[in-house]
């Protein structure tokens, strides 16, 4: 689970009069969690603000052949699995967002950015044959010419080889999707959501005083 506490001083020093004046803090809380969704929302709407890195080209590749040639090739959206795991929470003291479930193991890296190592391992490869044990080839002409077929579980004429892929290193970069950029106490929350929480408070305080 992500969990950032953000530090901002406009921010703090709102809540801080709402506390004054509001006997009970809970349904701010719940309002400034519901904003912090909306703006998460809104960033994958958008595809980051400002804008996140570009898909590479191995990854548009790999997400059109997954998808049988059909993608809507979102940055960070594919089956939607990373933006369903946002969850909020919230308190008599705070409002919380964060990401969990399925999206667990590999949230924080598409927030923050960072560097993944790969293991040396070993690959095999199943390619069709016919019944001389020749590999069967994609077709005669233009870019089909010479290719050999993989073969699938329901094949039985293969030919199996293996190979020894060395370790090498994968680099993600940051792509801040929930509402803040940083992290520690160097976290900030993004401008549209602080102008979003400030607004919401302030309505909030509108709503209690008339």
């Amino acid at each position: 689970m992500i969990e950032i506490e953000i530090n901002s001083r406009e921010v703090q020093a709102r809540i801080d009069e709402a506390a004054t004046k509001l006997e009970n803090m809970r349904p701010l809380m719940q309002r400034i969690a519901g904003v912090l969704e909306h703006e998460t929302e809104a960033n994958f709407a958008a595809q980051g603000r400002p804008h996140w890195a570009p898909h590479s080209k191995a990854t548009i590749a790999a997400r059109m052949k997954r998808n049988k040639g059909s993608s809507v090739l979102k940055i960070l959206q594919d089956r939607g699995i990373l933006a369903s795991s946002i969850s909020t929470a919230f308190g008599d003291d705070f409002a919380q967002i964060g990401v969990g479930g399925a999206a667990r193991d590999y949230a924080a890296i598409h927030q923050f950015g960072g560097t993944i190592d790969r293991a040396p391992q070993s690959r095999k490869t199943r390619l069709r044959t016919d019944a001389k044990g020749n590999l069967v080839r994609q077709g005669d002409e233009g870019s089909a010419k010479g290719r050999a077929v993989f073969a699938k579980d329901r094949h039985k004429r293969v030919r199996e080889t293996w190979n020894t892929v060395g370790p090498y290193q994968i680099t993600i970069p940051a792509r801040p999707y929930l509402p803040f950029t940083g992290s520690g106490p160097a976290a900030r929350l993004q401008p549209e959501a602080e102008r979003s929480v400030l607004d919401a408070i302030q309505r909030m305080l509108a709503e209690v005083l008339g």
